[in-house]
């Protein structure tokens, strides 16, 4: 039998759809995403903190380089909800938007990524 590198690659290639060691790596993205940065809020509550837009934004923007983290994410955020709400892959896109802003884009991201492949 003569070796053939075109037939190799046929019989090898990945279906199509995301590998199973990408899927896992967005599904533990999601986990960290959930864990992460919650174990941080609960540590700000924990400490007094609160969700009143004055207090939370005085301390989200209390020197030059929270600010431009806090600025970067919302901003992310809005991005990424203009792309769901405005891509309509997957029912309810409105509540990856409510995940984001609710619990995270760290969070929503990786999960609307991981249903999104599941529905195409």
């Amino acid at each position: 039998m003569r070796f053939s590198f075109r037939s190799f690659l046929n019989r090898a290639r990945v279906p199509e759809g995301m590998p199973s060691g990408a899927r896992l790596g967005l599904l533990g993205l999601v986990v960290l995403g959930l864990a992460i940065p919650w174990a941080f809020n609960v540590r700000y509550f924990l400490a007094g903190g609160h969700v009143l837009p004055g207090i939370f934004f005085r301390d989200a923007m209390a020197n030059a380089l929270t600010t431009a983290i806090t600025l970067d994410v919302y901003l992310a955020a809005v991005s990424f909800s203009v792309w769901v709400l405005g891509e309509r892959r997957v029912r309810r896109p409105w509540l990856y938007v409510a995940a984001c802003f609710g619990v995270g884009l760290s969070f929503a991201l990786p999960l609307y990524l991981l249903r999104r492949e599941r529905v195409s």
